[in-house]
């Protein structure tokens, strides 16, 4: 299932979830090499990850980024995670492949987001390609705002 979270836009199609419109997950090119950022970024695209093979779905939600709570409903999410994910069973291996910290994407406002993309094996499917969005809050934390999965 894909959702984007983009003010205009909130649609679902087959076998992956982002708040981030498709063409988000080719980042425009950073500005700046935050490397305290990213690595933060990084850290709560991993913990992120672990809720979902925990198949704690309502946790990914509510832990998730204020873009991503405001444009898909926790119900929602949680229904369309979980009838995603419980197919593919359970994570065999994930390597993370690239972790690129940009301000811009197409379709979401302004900010810093860090897009991280990993391999993963899961019991049912291998090959996968996750890429997991954090993007820092006003707080200055990173929470997720994307997820797709390909």
């Amino acid at each position: 299932m894909r959702f984007f979270a983009a003010p205009a836009l909130i649609l679902a199609t087959s076998l992956a979830v982002a708040v981030l419109p498709a063409a988000a997950q080719q980042p425009a090119a950073a500005t700046t090499l935050d490397v305290a950022g990213t690595a933060a970024a990084n850290q709560s695209a991993s913990g992120f990850l672990a809720l979902l093979d925990a198949g704690k779905f309502a946790d990914s939600w509510t832990e998730g980024a204020v873009l991503l709570r405001g444009a898909v409903p926790q119900d929602h999410w949680n229904g369309v995670v979980g009838s995603m994910r419980k197919p593919l069973g359970e994570v065999k291996s994930r390597k993370q492949l690239s972790s690129t910290y940009t301000r811009s994407i197409p379709g979401a406002p302004d900010g810093e987001y860090v897009i991280v993309q990993y391999q993963t094996e899961f019991a049912n499917k291998a090959g996968a390609i996750e890429t997991v969005t954090p993007m820092r809050q006003a707080d200055g934390s990173w929470k997720v705002s994307g997820y797709f999965l390909k």
